[in-house]
């Protein structure tokens, strides 16, 4: 089986699933994605859908997230400042591979009836 080094890191991935996990692991990079889904968000309003992050953690994972070209960050030329963070199309095929998962979840761990429509966020 071929391994592909870790940026920064001396071991390596073992398959895909390792490898997708390096870009989306921490508690808060998995609900950032899920409150993107909806559209472009300015930091405060994330911060508001995600109580208990802080703005450090939250600052970091939206760096590391770009830094992996799942969220785009457009900073507007206005008084005051505005920026505003996206999904990118990698972070719209990242989302959408992650909703069988999040099915998966409310089904088997929360013990809800699965949503009736594909597009219905878990």
């Amino acid at each position: 089986m071929a391994t592909v080094g870790r940026p920064g890191a001396p071991d390596a991935y073992h398959c895909g699933i390792d490898a997708a996990m390096d870009v989306i692991g921490g508690k808060w990079k998995v609900l950032i994605l899920w409150a993107l889904e909806g559209g472009p968000r300015r930091f405060g309003a994330l911060r508001r859908m995600l109580p208990g992050v802080t703005e450090k953690v939250l600052t970091a994972h939206l760096r590391e997230l770009e830094a992996h070209g799942i969220v785009s960050r457009e900073v507007y030329d206005e008084v005051p400042p505005r920026v505003e963070y996206a999904l990118t199309a990698s972070g719209v095929a990242l989302e959408l591979a992650l909703r069988p998962l999040g099915l998966w979840g409310r089904e088997h761990v929360l013990g809800k009836a699965p949503r009736t429509s594909p597009t219905d966020i878990p």
